[in-house]
C-alpha cells in the first residue's frame, strides 16, 4: 500500500488574463496541485496566451469548471477553505493547511466578493505588502501560497534534487 499523499486544490474564482491562468496552471502541473476554474472567466480556455503560459504541460493538469461561485461553494461546503485576499486580517504563513483543502483566488481586478469574505473571517488570509502597493500579481501569490503549503507539508512526492545536464554533481572538477 504506497503512503497518502495530501492533495492541495487551487481555485481561481473568475479569471480575467489568460497568461496569469496560464502560469498558475504550470504552476499546478509542477506540484500536482488541482486547479478549480470558477467562471465566468474573462477568456476562452482555448486562448492561445492561455496555453502559451502554460507550456505543453496541459495534460499533466487535473481541472474542473464552474458556471460561477455559488456552484463552487455549494459543492464544496464542508470543505477547507482558505480565501486569499488583500483584506485578510490573518497572515498566510500563519496559518495551517490541511490536506486536501483548497486556496481560493479571487478576479485579478477586483478580488474575492466582500460577501463571501464576509461569510468565512477566519479563512481570510493576506500577504504581507508596503502600504500604498494594491496587490502582488495573481500568479505570483498562488505560487507562493502553493509553496508555502507543501513546505507546510514537507514537499510531498516533488522531486528535491535536481540533476545537471552535462555533469554529476560528485564529479571531481578543475577550473583551470
Amino acid at each position: 500500500m504506497e503512503p497518502h499523499q495530501p492533495r492541495l486544490n487551487i481555485v481561481l474564482f473568475e479569471p480575467q488574463i489568460p497568461q496569469n491562468t496560464g502560469n498558475i496552471a504550470r504552476t499546478c502541473a509542477c506540484t500536482g496541485a488541482r486547479l478549480h476554474l470558477v467562471g465566468p472567466m474573462g477568456f476562452s480556455i482555448d486562448d492561445k496566451k492561455l496555453k502559451r503560459a502554460g507550456l505543453d504541460y496541459w495534460h499533466y493538469l487535473d481541472i474542473t469548471y464552474y458556471e460561477n461561485t455559488q456552484e463552487f461553494l455549494e459543492k464544496h461546503s464542508d470543505d477547507s477553505l482558505f480565501f486569499f485576499t488583500t483584506k485578510g486580517r490573518k497572515v498566510y504563513s500563519e496559518q495551517s493547511y490541511p490536506d486536501n483543502c483548497y486556496l481560493i483566488f479571487g478576479r485579478e481586478d477586483a478580488g474575492i466578493d466582500e460577501h463571501i469574505l464576509l461569510r468565512h473571517p477566519d479563512s481570510c488570509l493576506r500577504l504581507p505588502m508596503i502600504g500604498p502597493v494594491r496587490s502582488l500579481n495573481l500568479s505570483n501569490t498562488v505560487a507562493i501560497a502553493v509553496y508555502e503549503t507543501l513546505r507546510q507539508w514537507g514537499f510531498p512526492a516533488l522531486q528535491n534534487e535536481g540533476q545537471l545536464h552535462q555533469f554529476c554533481w560528485d564529479d571531481p572538477i578543475s577550473f583551470d
